[in-house]
């Protein structure tokens, strides 16, 4: 099986626990995903299978969107419910407070990584120094968060639900922890769903039990979307059945040759090719008057 199987993880399972799912019943030993989900966190896993984990690195859309619960007054170690509990106190924000407060973590902003994350500080990673007890300096970093909506809030117990669409490598802790040090008060994330990824949404995903229930039927391969759906924001050229061939083989093309001289494309332009049977060969990409191969699949 070769292609990208999208998973709705369930909570309480890591990634690798999906993973290692999907191989018994798949049957499909090389298997990668986009990105990694906590394992208190749902929602969209894409899975990579076969010749589809060639695209692990080089995936280009890697906009995520979220539906978090908050709960202010409350910080913990983790940023979240599942940590341990540094500080409570009373809150009384306003819905407006909180609307006119979230306006102001929209764009580009800036963020400290969690300590309890996989990020790497001097070779090692920072939840692993978290387990230790071990507190280390983190630089900030640049994310955009796109949009943020508050979807519900209640004054009583101020508790509420936001949707964020945001850029690779923010984190929705960090964001609701900002947020309630902004508002003076304090806040922790109470459950996460991650809604879109790489393109791919919620609506298009299948459960672990579905994965179980496909195989034993036979029906599994129907769900897998071909390699190229994650590289539909590249634009494509057809080529034609000798090219096709040549560019299978490993060989460059020449772009005065192929549709490609109507456009001239930029050099380091990205291109998916396709054969006249509309098959996807894999990723060209400019350089000069060629389009040499930037990636087989």
């Amino acid at each position: 099986m070769n292609g990208v199987l999208l998973i709705n993880k369930p909570k309480e399972f890591t990634s690798f626990d999906v993973v290692a799912v999907v191989r018994k019943y798949s049957g499909q030993r090389k298997i990668g995903h986009t990105g990694t989900l906590d394992p208190n966190a749902t929602g969209v896993l894409p899975l990579l299978l076969g010749n589809a984990t060639k695209a692990q690195d080089i995936v280009p859309n890697h906009d995520k969107e979220y539906i978090a619960d908050f709960q202010l007054g409350k910080t913990t170690d983790t940023l979240d419910i599942w940590g341990q509990v540094l500080t409570e106190s009373e809150s009384h924000v306003s819905k407006m407070d909180l609307e006119n407060t979230l306006e102001k973590f929209t764009g580009d902003i800036l963020q400290i990584p969690p300590m309890y994350s996989a990020v790497q500080v001097n070779g090692k990673r920072l939840y692993d120094l978290a387990r230790k007890g071990i507190e280390v300096e983190r630089e900030k970093r640049k994310v955009t968060v796109y949009t943020l909506k508050l979807l519900s809030f209640d004054e009583n117990s101020q508790r509420g639900k936001i949707k964020v669409a945001c850029s690779k490598g923010t984190y929705i802790r960090t964001l609701i922890d900002d947020i309630g040090k902004a508002l003076g008060t304090g806040a922790v994330m109470t459950a996460l769903e991650r809604t879109v990824a790489c393109g791919y949404k919620i609506e298009d995903c299948v459960s672990l039990d579905e994965v179980k229930s496909l195989s034993e039927k036979g029906e599994l391969e129907s769900k897998i979307a071909p390699t190229e759906s994650l590289f539909t924001d590249y634009p494509y050229v057809k080529v034609s059945d000798a090219q096709a061939k040549r560019f299978y083989n490993g060989g460059e093309l020449d772009c005065t040759r192929t549709y490609l001289a109507k456009i001239n494309p930029a050099d380091e332009t990205i291109f998916r090719v396709k054969d006249r049977g509309d098959n996807f060969l894999g990723l060209g990409i400019v350089k000069g008057q060629q389009l040499k191969i930037y990636k087989h699949f």
